[in-house]
């Protein structure tokens, strides 16, 4: 399949820059190919935003990066309408949303009047200036990162809005022999900031983006499967651990991230073992634990590993 190759290229040319996150960068394609956006979490200096570059610069797709901080208004974001003394007109300034791929760094940091002026841009691939409707460019992808441990002056991000990413992926610490390989290629000269010394070549484009969307919307998915899907969802509602399951638009999430992720690994149907591969990295920031729960040290995935272990997994 050509998805599959695109992948393969994608990721080996990624490889020139990222050490040991093999993973995340390929959840972070199949989010890209499904039409999602996505959340990043992790402690700083682990190569979140170093990811979201390498994969903007692949895909040859317009990359701008927002820091968000407390002060920073709606307006710094999607734009506004600017008065002209010399013109006695309005013009637009478009924010930087009007992009291809947007890193919003931190993106707890901003208070909920900015951090909701995304939703609509997340959701609907447009947004609204004094009342223009003012469409985005396709691809629009977003991803986010946010720091797990310094919460002192951040503002967490409402159900509303974490639902509209389409995974959460977690960033770790990598392993001892992966940050090795990270300094001798320091040693060597490797620079973060100039990803063009590192001869990265652009694999895929706009239109080959589109082309890889038609051939993963003919990805086949058998009712058990789909029907597997919807009981994992069912089960989350039931399940003593939760006090919030997941939302239908976790159960549409599963399957059409399912879909580009057998297409990435070269196959033209979903098996069970992609859906209970996905069912993390979509159900983990949608769900809510019982404070009883989280007092027992439970976390989201072994909750969620617990309700994958009540399903039945079709033949």
């Amino acid at each position: 399949m050509r998805t599959q190759e695109l992948a393969e290229a994608l990721r080996a040319e990624a490889r020139k820059v990222l050490v040991g996150q093999e993973e995340p960068f390929t959840l972070l394609l199949v989010a890209l190919l499904a039409g999602g956006h996505v959340l990043l979490e992790g402690v700083p200096g682990t190569a979140k935003t170093l990811m979201a570059k390498t994969l903007a610069m692949l895909i040859q797709a317009e990359y701008k990066r927002v820091q968000f901080t407390p002060d920073l208004m709606p307006s710094d974001v999607v734009g506004t309408q600017i008065f002209e003394a010399t013109t006695g007109q309005f013009r637009l300034r478009r924010g930087p949303i009007f992009t291809q791929v947007l890193l919003g760094d931190e993106i707890n940091r901003a208070p909920a009047k900015t951090q909701s002026a995304m939703l609509e841009a997340m959701e609907e691939r447009q947004v609204t200036i004094e009342g223009e409707r003012l469409l985005l460019p396709d691809p629009f992808f977003v991803i986010a990162t946010q720091n797990p441990i310094e919460y002192e002056g951040t503002y967490p991000l409402p159900e509303a809005q974490l639902d509209r990413f389409l995974f959460k992926l977690l960033i770790d610490y990598p392993p001892s022999e992966v940050e090795l390989e990270v300094l001798r290629r320091y040693h060597r000269g490797f620079d973060a900031r100039n990803l063009e010394a590192a001869n990265l070549r652009p694999v895929l484009d706009p239109e080959g983006l589109a082309a890889c969307r038609e051939e993963i919307g003919a990805v086949t998915v058998e009712e058990g499967v789909l029907r597997y899907i919807g009981a994992i969802t069912q089960e989350s509602r039931r399940s003593p651990d939760l006090l919030l399951g997941g939302s239908t638009r976790a159960s549409v999430a599963v399957l059409l991230t399912a879909k580009a992720y057998a297409a990435v690994q070269g196959r033209a149907y979903v098996t069970p073992d992609d859906i209970k591969a996905l069912v993390r990295p979509v159900y983990r920031h949608r769900i809510i634990l019982r404070p009883e729960a989280e007092i027992e040290g439970l976390t989201a995935d072994t909750a969620l590993g617990r309700i994958l272990g009540r399903v039945e997994v079709p033949r």
